[in-house]
Order: structure tokens, then sequence, then C-alpha cells
């Protein structure tokens, strides 16, 4: 199902909204991609960091009116939101919860369903086409987002059934898998720093726009630092789902070696993307949950680390 083309409502995320004329400039010193790359054409990864570079949340963030909008998993909205606003006092910005406001769907191999909506979207990573109602962003290569006012959710849910299939939020948690875009989740929140899920790798962290909170040590890890521990994709044929944040262990270090960051359904049992230690991976003897827990198979991911060009962003 992940390689074919299917909708499905992305019912596990919520949208946080700060609006108003000091929106874009009070994030701007927030988080860690640079708002001034923002446009109606162009959105963006990110995340929101602690003073120690530890995530509090990540998101994909895009412009909408007079502000800003972030999506993210729908249980880090409420934390979120009272952090940001304890900065936002003296502020001309205003932040809210405006998850009730939108319909979004997650769109595998449809781009002609939405060009069947009006919209032409081009194949460009974090591109956008809007509509006077609907907004459709490319989140990688075959897999688009869908958004839309929810007054008008039913009947865009109703257009896209009449030429899709619907499937089940798994699908399309596997496609994000595949693409190696990872994502903080409730049980990880301010468990990674952003270059442990290679944020900097999909465009999510701006080595060029000067401080937001946790900038030093984010820096430092990407100019000065040796990253000991990053995100991987792995396959488990046992049919249990692990949740995010459980234990990945190696005999041959006889300890914990890293967290499983986000997990779906393949037809072969599992896919995750995983935080691993470097070491633990070249011995490649990763087991989920123990010692002697199910054994994990590496599988790639569809880019390269590269330090060179993630400083040019």
């Amino acid at each position: 199902m992940a390689d074919s083309a299917f909708f499905c409502p992305l019912s596990h995320e919520g949208v946080l909204a700060v609006r108003g004329a000091d929106a874009a400039k009070f994030l701007q010193g927030q988080l860690t991609c640079n708002l001034n790359y923002l446009s109606d054409t162009q959105a963006s990864l990110g995340a929101r960091c602690t003073q120690k570079g530890r995530m509090q949340s990540s998101f994909r963030i895009l412009l909408q009116g007079d502000g800003v909008l972030l999506a993210m998993a729908t249980e880090l909205l409420e934390p979120q939101l009272a952090d940001l606003k304890k900065y936002a006092v003296f502020s001309k910005s205003k932040l809210t919860d405006e998850s009730a406001a939108w319909a979004r769907f997650g769109l595998a191999n449809a781009d002609q369903a939405l060009a069947g909506l009006g919209l032409e979207l081009p194949a460009e990573t974090d591109s956008i086409v809007r509509t006077d109602s609907l907004i459709a962003i490319r989140v990688s290569p075959g897999r688009a987002e869908l958004w839309t006012p929810a007054d008008q959710g039913e009947a865009v849910r109703t257009q896209l059934a009449a030429q899709l299939e619907e499937a089940e939020l798994n699908e399309w948690l596997l496609g994000q898998i595949r693409a190696g875009i990872g994502q903080v989740m409730p049980q990880t929140r301010e468990l990674f720093i952003p270059q442990m899920l290679n944020l900097q790798a999909v465009g999510g962290v701006s080595f060029k726009k000067g401080c937001y909170t946790g900038q030093e040590i984010v820096a430092r890890m990407q100019y000065l630092g040796k990253l000991k521990r990053r995100q991987y994709r792995v396959a488990l044929t046992d049919q249990a789902l692990p949740e995010p944040g459980s234990e990945i262990f190696s005999p041959t270090h006889n300890s914990s070696v890293g967290e499983v960051v986000l997990a779906a359904r393949s037809t072969a049992g599992s896919e995750l993307l995983a935080v691993l230690s470097a070491d633990a991976v070249e011995d490649n003897n990763l087991h989920l949950g123990s010692l002697d827990g199910p054994r994990l198979e590496l599988l790639t991911l569809p880019y390269e680390l590269d330090r060179d060009r993630e400083i040019q962003h």
C-alpha cells in the first residue's frame, strides 16, 4: 500500500498558529529553521529546542494569512504553546491551537488527484501550491499534504475518495519512515538534539540565521562535535509494533544503544526510524527491548549526511 496511490486523514497531528505583526520575527529567535526562507510557495521542517538543544517538538511550518502554522504531534501542542507563550509576552503575536480549524490529509502518489482539485504541485520537496481554500505541500518525493479549512474537510474527503483508496494512518507513517523524516513524539520529548534525527539533512536546521533557543549547542555539534548517535532506518520481522522511545540494545556492548523514533507496520513486519550509536551500528547486532529481544536489520536512508552542504542552509 505504501507504494500505491492513497490518501488518509492526518489524525495524529495538531496545528499551532502564531499570528500577528511580529509572528515571523518572534519565531525566528525560537526555532531551528530560517523563517526568511518561507514563502507562499515554500514550507520547511523545523524544531523548537530547550536551552540545552533538546527538541521539545518538531514540525512542518508554513505561512498562512497573517501568520505561521506549525503541524506537530497533537500531544505536544499544549506544552509547546505553554512554553512559547512565556517568550511572546512582549511580542505582537498571538499563539493559539488551530487544530479544529483545519482538515489535513496525507496523499501518496496522488498528483493527478491534486490536479483535479486545481493544485499542480511541483516535485521539489517543501514546495507549496494554493487555491483560494486549499494548500498542498510536497513533503517528500511522491508524498504530499493537503490542508483545507475544517468546514470543507468532508467535501474534500469525498472528492479524494472518488479517485483514491483511503488508507490507514500507518501507511502514511511508513512512507515517512522510508523518506527518513524523524519526528518528536510525546515519549521522546526533550530526548534528542536536531542532528540526532538528521533534521539538518532534510532542511530543518539553519546555520546561517543567527541565534535561537538552543542554537549554541546545535551549532557546536555541527561545527566542532562528533555526533555519536544519529537516526537510522531499520526493519523488524516481529509483528509487535514498538512505541517511540522504546530502547534498542546491543549484546556486543551489553547495554542500551538507542531508542525508537517512529515505527509502522510493513508487509514483512515493521520498519523503524531509530537513534542509534554509531559504534553499535558498525557492529550490526541490534535488538529491540532487551539484549535478547527481536533482531533489527539495518536499511538504507534516501539521503546522505554532508556537513559542508548542510551548513550552507
